[in-house]
């Protein structure tokens, strides 16, 4: 018999002290943190220590049918942490951006809408080369649009020409003449540089996430339910891990955490009752934005005017439930808990959403 380790999936063990244990011979078993925190909690005295910890663990697995621990892949951590990482990045970054734009009402409100995307490269390089209105209507309109040609190579020097006529009528409206403090200048300068740095780190992700993704048979399966983009699919997957740890697509909703909570004592049976939240947050928050992605309506076709949904089987079952009274938040949800069932199935059978809708 194998010696046999149990862990508490806390985070706290990362991939290499896996590797290792399981190069050693070692049966894992990973358990979720709740059951032994509940075991803990049904002791009458209050006591931690590590003894205590590694004794309830050793209880459990005598009591519980744990199983153990089934390897996700290499390729599946490292699509997980990249796609963390990702996350972690872009939400500093909309922070970032908060921060960049209450400084920029400060300054020069007026420059938002010279550019279509305020966050572009284009628009954040000539925002540091001219920060302020006094800077541009010191400059001519030749140099603004040498400039902005030289920022951008890819667009015509009449498209730069437009946009530097743009600014210098922007310039004219700004309500601020003079910037009056310096301090100002100083972080939108710094704020302009942070922004094109999470800007190229972001897209290096991609790049990585991208290609290890397409690596991955389970990333062109979920990639081809219509709603379900490169980035969502490489979450999905690389939340999911291997399905075989999943024998049932009602586990893998409770490992979603949006299987609905359970309220009865006696007679009484609570009449609303909220999902459990107690899963994985990165995969319900893809999941729920896969759903969005799906009922919205999406084109018109080719020969009429007809205006169809990205996934047409999702918006009937979302109709179904509005029709039935259901509120939006509770018809999107059921939404989630049938596309978990459909990737149960697609990744169990190893086949495409077009196989399964036929």
């Amino acid at each position: 018999m194998k010696p046999t380790i149990i862990l508490e999936a806390t985070g706290h063990y990362g991939a290499p002290v896996i590797h290792y244990l399981e190069e050693r011979g070692y049966l894992l078993i990973i358990i979720n943190p709740l059951i032994s925190y509940k075991a803990r909690g049904s002791s009458l005295r209050k006591v931690k220590t590590d003894a205590i910890d590694a004794y309830l663990l050793c209880e459990l697995f005598y009591k519980e049918e744990l199983e153990p621990y089934k390897k996700r892949g290499v390729q599946l951590l490292n699509l997980r942490n990249l796609t963390r990482q990702h996350e972690n990045i872009t939400g500093v970054m909309i922070q970032t951006k908060l921060q960049f734009q209450a400084v920029l009402e400060q300054v020069f409100p007026e420059y938002t809408g010279v550019f279509g995307d305020l966050y572009s490269k284009v628009s954040l390089l000539t925002l540091s080369k001219f920060p302020s209105s006094e800077d541009i209507l010191k400059a001519s309109e030749e140099s603004i649009t040498d400039k902005i040609y030289e920022l951008c190579k890819s667009r015509s020097i009449n498209w730069a020409n437009e946009k530097a006529i743009q600014l210098k009528a922007a310039a004219t409206r700004n309500p601020f003449e003079k910037t009056v403090y310096q301090s100002h200048i100083l972080s939108l300068d710094m704020y302009i540089k942070i922004l094109l740095q999470y800007k190229e780190h972001l897209s290096k992700l991609e790049s990585e996430i991208d290609a290890l993704a397409k690596e991955i048979e389970e990333y062109s399966i979920i990639k081809s339910i219509p709603g379900i983009g490169e980035k969502i699919a490489a979450t999905v997957i690389s939340e999911i891990g291997e399905i075989d740890r999943f024998n049932n697509p009602k586990k893998l909703v409770a490992f979603a955490g949006v299987d609905p909570s359970v309220f009865e004592s006696g007679k009484f049976s609570a009449t609303k009752n909220r999902i459990t939240k107690r899963g994985s947050s990165r995969l319900r928050h893809a999941l729920y934005m896969a759903v969005r992605c799906g009922i919205r309506d999406c084109r018109k076709t080719k020969t009429d005017d007809k205006i169809i949904p990205r996934n047409k089987r999702l918006r009937e079952f979302y109709d179904k439930k509005r029709e039935e009274g259901k509120p939006f938040k509770v018809a999107i949800i059921a939404c989630v808990n049938k596309l978990l069932h459909w990737i149960f199935a697609l990744l169990k059978t190893r086949t495409t959403y077009q196989d399964l809708a036929g």
